[in-house]
């Protein structure tokens, strides 16, 4: 009994189909070009499945200030389908890889006119469920100055300008350190020659005496010497 149970379980369970499971699709969120320039828009997607034969890519295009989107690609059995009546029917190309999940596309000779929103959809079978993702195209004349550019030429001049602080700071405490060690010196200088003119002036000077007594004291030598010659 227990062996026809298991049995019919499996049974059941082989004839079940397999459910879907959610598909995660990626694409840019804005892109610029210049008028006349080629663009490539990517688009792929994540799934757990492996990639299924019966893939596919729509792509859809909504220009500013339009309300409704119409289909420009399809991917399907193999194969690309183009639209051959809408704005980019000779200007479009597939260039993505269905085998390794890519449903890139490029677009050719751009014009102002081509300005809007490009939405990729994607499915996988059985993973069939997932939100399209979309990106928007800008062109220009000349290609804008993006904000991460004018970001980073900010914290570039900020860091800078702090450098250029501490560099400053360094050198006047240096500076300040030299005019302290200099007055130093030349105060140490100037004692060390006071004390050598006081003990100058201290030296003691020889008393020559008086005049008259040399003379006096001279002649009685001479006295006492002419007595002895007479002798």
């Amino acid at each position: 009994m227990l062996t026809i149970l298991a049995l019919a379980s499996v049974i059941l369970l082989g004839i079940v189909p397999q459910q879907s499971e959610a598909i995660v699709i990626y694409t840019g969120w804005e892109r610029h070009a210049l008028v006349g320039s080629d663009i490539r828009l990517s688009c792929s997607f994540f799934s757990w499945r492996w990639t299924s034969d019966d893939v596919t890519f729509s792509w859809s295009y909504r220009a500013d200030g339009a309300r409704d989107s119409i289909f420009v690609f399809h991917y399907t059995g193999g194969s690309p389908y183009v639209d051959n009546k809408g704005p980019f029917r000779d200007r479009l190309e597939f260039v993505g890889n269905p085998g390794r999940r890519d449903g890139s596309i490029l677009l050719k000779n751009l014009d102002y006119g081509d300005n809007g929103t490009f939405t990729c959809d994607a499915k996988n079978p059985p993973d069939i469920v997932g939100r399209a993702s979309s990106v928007r195209l800008l062109v220009f004349e000349k290609v804008p100055i993006q904000a991460g550019v004018i970001t980073g030429a900010i914290i570039g001049v900020v860091l800078g300008l702090l450098v250029l602080v501490v560099v400053i700071y360094y050198l006047m405490r240096f500076l300040v350190a030299r005019r302290v060690f200099n007055l130093s010196v030349s105060k140490h200088g100037k004692k060390g020659k006071g004390k050598e003119g006081s003990q100058q002036r201290q030296v003691p000077v020889l008393s020559i005496g008086d005049p008259s007594k040399l003379k006096a004291a001279a002649s009685e030598k001479k006295k006492q010497e002419s007595r002895k010659d007479k002798k």
